[in-house]
């Protein structure tokens, strides 16, 4: 007997959806009884690892004793209200009531600490833009209220693929945010394996970048809360009058919160000083624990007549004409008229630079004993005068030691070892605590890699050598005048590889022998073998003789007075591109970048060769236009070669002047700077007289430059080149020559000022929303200084490596190019060749 199953109603089916179901396919616990029929809903993979969580309102008082206990004990950092409240929303929306039970809460305000100081938000936690970004990032990693880290997502998301394709589901696409949890950001967890995948990565050009001064972030140091700021404010070239005093404050905050850092300035609780202290030092015991220097306000002299004191101010010139020195409680005349210099002629004073002054405060004679304690006049100035014995710069700090970083030269692990600032990131690369020690690693990686093809390719070569050496003829007179041609090429071979930057100094492009000299430059480094090509090639202005545009010569005189028009400006950047295109190897294996001087367009057209506002903007893109083109061309050519591979492509850089390299992060900073600052410096300075003991100098191994003991004076050790100082060396008395000493001088003086431009602002202009770019705080690893004015040097000072290229035709000498070689993280040297 046959059973016959009736099909549904129709309304029966238009119940269940536009079409009707087959019975067939819906499952009955016993369609005997009639049972109706409950069809599956589609399966969600989520609901397996997924719980629904109820939201609650959560008070941010009811969060603050655990937000106080994460962030501010174990995190230093302080919360506001805003950013509490922001934090209590996200806590009981995500966690829902077990909050504190479960300790969801407390993993979510470690993850958002950690994320903080990883992009460099300050001490302060805010609840503007940056913790939204944070708590969104935190929201993608987040499964059933806990954050998870990547490798648990994806052991998380490959339990989801496997249930859904077990189950015939369509998997769903995962999304590239969800997939990175924050935990890797804040830890910056970074697998060695990922960065080893692509050999693009392996090249250190690739993590070089080059940045111009008006992209470099704007810090400012916060007294009250001891740490540097980000300015909000947007720059603007024609700002108000305030920010030029803003300027000088900002600048005179970061020195003097530099000097209190330094031993000598901090005052001990148990000893007590014997008398009062003086800047000279003695060469047994320049800093003993019971002498340390304390600074004086200019304020606080008023009604001390005879009294000792150390002033730290600006070097001014008053109204009257004579010298002074302000702070920023008031201004008093300044007699050198009897002051050394410590250490004895190692550095220049002129009027702009923040000094340190040791002397005694003398009243006016008419105030004396009449217990008046001095006046003072029309803009806090003191009546009377402060007659100073002693004069030195304000000590400089270690890189290292700004940064917090401990390790020679910053190279060991990213622990404390003081209030260092390695969290600020000053130049938009990421700060030294959350990079610095996964860049040093990638670095370590990279170059090792680097050295071994190189030491494998040295190996191949020599015996190569070996084998062709067995075939010689024996004519060996023949053999021996071959030598020297075949080795003069070769000289730059032998150097290590990619962690070479060639810096070209002035490079005057209208003149012919110059275009010759870089031509000859460029071939050397051409016929290395790939893979050995210098990291950057740095090519320094002026690009012109004469300011450019600048037409000065008055009717009659032509262009003899000028530096000519534009199209003589772009047709000097026509042949630049013609020699660049001529060696397409080292276009596309290089950086090359371009740093403008005071003649070039535009702000040359106005300044007629005198002093512009720095920093200088970069050549005008409507003059580089064909450089850019050869650059384009050469990278297509060797892209067609490696047939889609990955390649680092060339690049070219038209820069402002200062402008900072950085590579790889925080680790190297490499400050390129433009200016005939020596001359400068020569024509604007003090006259202060030397001291009557004068000490010599050694065999010059371990050259110093003040009369303490290196092992006394870190701030004043100075190393130089050995090579120059074996040619500079007057005779066979031992001493220094004088220009050994002037490159000495100009290295201290800018670094111990840590500004570019301690002058006046009437001898060298800077524009006032920029001046952070001038800084030397925190030190650079090594400072390119192209000074024309001063013969060309490599000097070390407190770990900062300085190197003056000078210009690239040699003044004097027939046909021969100068140029500097820097290796990144060590040191550099002078490079000569005849053209």
């Amino acid at each position: 007997m046959a059973f016959h199953t009736p099909k549904p109603h129709p309304v029966v089916s238009k119940l269940h959806g536009k079409s009707a179901i087959p019975s067939s396919s819906l499952p009955s616990s016993s369609p005997a009884f009639g049972t109706p029929v409950h069809p599956l809903k589609p399966f969600d993979p989520e609901a397996i690892s997924k719980t629904t969580i109820l939201p609650i309102i959560l008070p941010p008082a009811t969060l603050r004793p655990l937000a106080f206990r994460v962030f501010t004990k174990k995190h230093s950092l302080t919360i506001t209200s805003a950013a509490l409240q922001e934090l209590a929303t996200f806590v009981g929306k995500h966690c829902g009531a077990g909050w504190k039970e479960e300790g969801l809460a407390e993993k979510i305000l470690e993850e958002a600490a950690k994320s903080w100081k990883t992009r460099n938000g300050g001490v302060i936690v805010n609840g503007d833009k940056t913790l939204k970004e944070i708590l969104k990032t935190l929201e993608g990693s987040m499964r059933q209220g806990k954050v998870m880290t990547a490798a648990e997502l994806s052991r998380q998301n490959s339990l989801d693929k496997q249930l859904s394709v077990r189950l015939g589901l369509r998997p769903v696409a995962m999304d590239r945010t969800d997939s990175n949890s924050s935990v890797g950001l804040s830890r910056m967890a970074i697998d060695d394996d990922e960065e080893d995948d692509g050999g693009e990565l392996l090249d250190p050009r690739k993590w070089l970048k080059v940045i111009d001064a008006y992209q470099q972030p704007r810090y400012t140091y916060n007294v009250s809360k001891k740490q540097f700021e980000k300015e909000a404010s947007k720059p603007s070239l024609l700002p108000s009058a305030s920010h030029k005093t803003a300027m000088f404050r900002n600048r005179y905050h970061v020195i003097h919160q530099r000097l209190l850092r330094n031993e000598s300035f901090q005052q001990s609780a148990v000893t007590t000083a014997r008398g009062p202290p003086s800047l000279s030092r003695s060469a047994s015991d320049m800093n003993t624990a019971s002498q340390t220097y304390k600074i004086t306000p200019i304020a606080n002299l008023l009604g001390r007549h005879g009294s000792h004191h150390m002033l730290l101010g600006l070097l001014a010139i008053s109204p009257t004409g004579t010298l002074a020195v302000s702070d920023l409680t008031g201004t008093i005349d300044l007699d050198l008229s009897q002051a050394v210099s410590i250490p004895d002629d190692s550095a220049w004073y002129v009027p702009g630079m923040i000094v340190l002054v040791d002397g005694v405060y003398e009243e006016e004679e008419e105030n004396q004993g009449k217990g008046l304690g001095g006046s003072t006049g029309v803009g806090g100035t003191l009546g009377g005068r402060f007659q100073g014995f002693f004069i030195g710069h304000p000590p400089c700090e270690r890189r290292k030691a700004t940064l917090g970083v401990t390790g020679p030269d910053g190279t060991g692990s990213s622990h404390t070892i003081g209030g260092g600032f390695g969290w600020i990131d000053f130049l938009g690369v990421g700060s030294e605590r959350a990079l610095g020690t996964k860049m040093r690693r990638l670095e370590q990686r990279i170059l090792r890699r680097a050295a071994t093809s190189i030491q494998k390719a040295q190996e191949e070569e020599e015996a190569t050598g070996a084998d062709d050496s067995q075939l010689r003829t024996q004519d060996q007179t023949q053999t021996q005048a071959e030598i020297p041609q075949k080795e003069e090429p070769q000289a730059v071979t032998e150097l290590p590889g990619r962690n070479r930057i060639v810096i070209i100094g002035e490079l005057n492009l209208d003149n012919p022998r110059a275009l010759q000299a870089l031509r000859k430059v460029l071939a050397m480094y051409a016929t290395e073998p790939e893979g050995r090509v210098p990291i950057s090639f740095v090519l320094v202005g002026n690009f012109m003789s004469r300011p450019t545009m600048a037409r000065t010569g008055g009717a009659g005189t032509g262009e003899s007075a000028g530096g000519g028009g534009s199209v003589e400006y772009k047709e000097c950047f026509d042949e630049l591109s013609a020699i660049l295109a001529d060696f397409p190897s080292l276009i596309q294996g290089s950086t090359f970048v371009l740093v403008p001087g005071d003649n070039d367009g535009w702000a040359s057209s106005f300044g007629g060769g005198a002093s512009v506002p720095l920093p200088r903007k970069p050549v005008p893109q409507i003059f580089t236009s064909r450089i850019r083109r050869t650059v384009t061309t050469a990278n297509a050519e060797a892209d067609k070669e490696c047939e889609g591979a990955e390649r680092t492509k060339g690049e070219i850089a038209f820069t402002s002047n200062p402008a900072r390299i950085s590579i790889f992060g925080p680790v190297h900073e490499i400050l390129l700077f433009r200016d005939d600052v020596a001359a400068r410096l020569r024509r604007t300075a003090v006259r202060i007289k030397s001291s009557v003991e004068k000490p010599e100098d050694g065999d010059g191994q371990d050259i110093d430059v003040s009369e303490a003991a290196p092992e006394t004076q870190g701030s004043e050790n100075m190393d130089l080149d050995l090579r120059v100082q074996s040619q500079k060396r007057e005779g066979s008395t031992g001493k220094l020559s004088y220009d050994v000493k002037e490159a000495r001088k100009l290295v201290k003086t800018l670094l111990d000022q840590g500004y570019l431009a301690p002058f006046r602002p009437q001898i060298r202009p800077v524009n006032w929303d920029w001046a952070n770019t001038m800084h030397l705080y925190p030190l650079p690893t090594a400072m390119v200084l192209v000074d024309t004015t001063i013969p060309p040097f490599t000097v070390t000072y407190e770990g900062c490596h300085v190197v003056n290229p000078g210009s690239l035709v040699v003044a004097g000498r027939r046909n021969v190019a100068r140029w500097a070689e820097y290796t990144v993280g060590s040191t550099g040297k002078i490079r000569e060749c005849m053209f």
